[in-house]
């Protein structure tokens, strides 16, 4: 039994109130590490009325958790509302809650990546950064991308919010929201043309022409990626 199932087997036996109380006494926080697995294992056993109890409360920890389980519920049945509240979290100032949104975008990936890719493309139109990086996040997951065509999707993803970025007026570039699009950019190239090399290969050394700071910063970050350099 892993870490998950062990943690799922514990909220079975749990009444809300406790595992409430288990989630807070167990979350890893404060620390390096919020404890992930236990997170995965409150989105796999709640329920809808749960993971809205567990976001109302505030805290970083519980309001991870049931962003996942936003995914969940998400990956099980298309509904605009659940979606609409994804993206409202994808611009939270925390980064473990943004963090959270990408997770919950995987979990419909694991159920229809196609799906997924489609979401994303659609995400990747809002003028938000954050957004944006959501987009390309959720996508930007190893084992999602196994087919050719997934991973070439996923290219052409970090290439139009690659060149969203680039379009961007030179002040905008200085705002938080957008620094951390640019860093989700310097590693999702890497991941996303390792999943399918040769044409991955062709579009992101397209990327080395551009006389555009932070495109280059992008290509320099993702080449010294393992998965990446030993491509190029």
């Amino acid at each position: 039994m892993g870490r998950r199932d062990e943690e799922r087997a514990a909220l079975r036996g749990l009444g809300r109130p406790d595992s409430v109380s288990y989630l807070s006494n167990h979350s890893g926080l404060p620390g390096p590490r919020a404890n992930i697995e236990l997170a995965l294992a409150v989105a796999d056993e709640g329920d809808s009325s749960c993971f809205d109890e567990l976001i109302a409360t505030k805290d970083e920890f519980l309001v991870m958790c049931g962003t996942i389980g936003l995914g969940r519920l998400l990956a099980e049945c298309r509904d605009d509302e659940i979606e609409g509240r994804l993206r409202a979290h994808a611009v939270d100032p925390r980064w473990r809650i943004r963090e959270a949104v990408a997770m919950a975008l995987q979990r419909v990936g694991d159920t229809d990546i196609g799906r997924l890719l489609d979401l994303a493309d659609n995400w990747s139109l809002d003028p938000r950064a954050l957004v944006q990086r959501a987009a390309v996040a959720g996508v930007c997951e190893p084992r999602l991308l196994r087919a050719s065509d997934a991973a070439a999707r996923a290219v052409a993803l970090c290439g139009r919010v690659t060149d969203a970025l680039a379009k961007r007026p030179t002040d905008e570039r200085k705002a938080d929201d957008v620094r951390v699009l640019r860093q989700a950019l310097g590693y999702c190239w890497s991941v996303a043309v390792a999943a399918d090399p040769q044409p991955g290969l062709r579009r992101f050394r397209d990327l080395e022409d551009s006389s555009d700071m932070d495109v280059a910063w992008i290509v320099r970050e993702n080449s010294r990626k393992s998965r990446l350099a030993r491509l190029l």
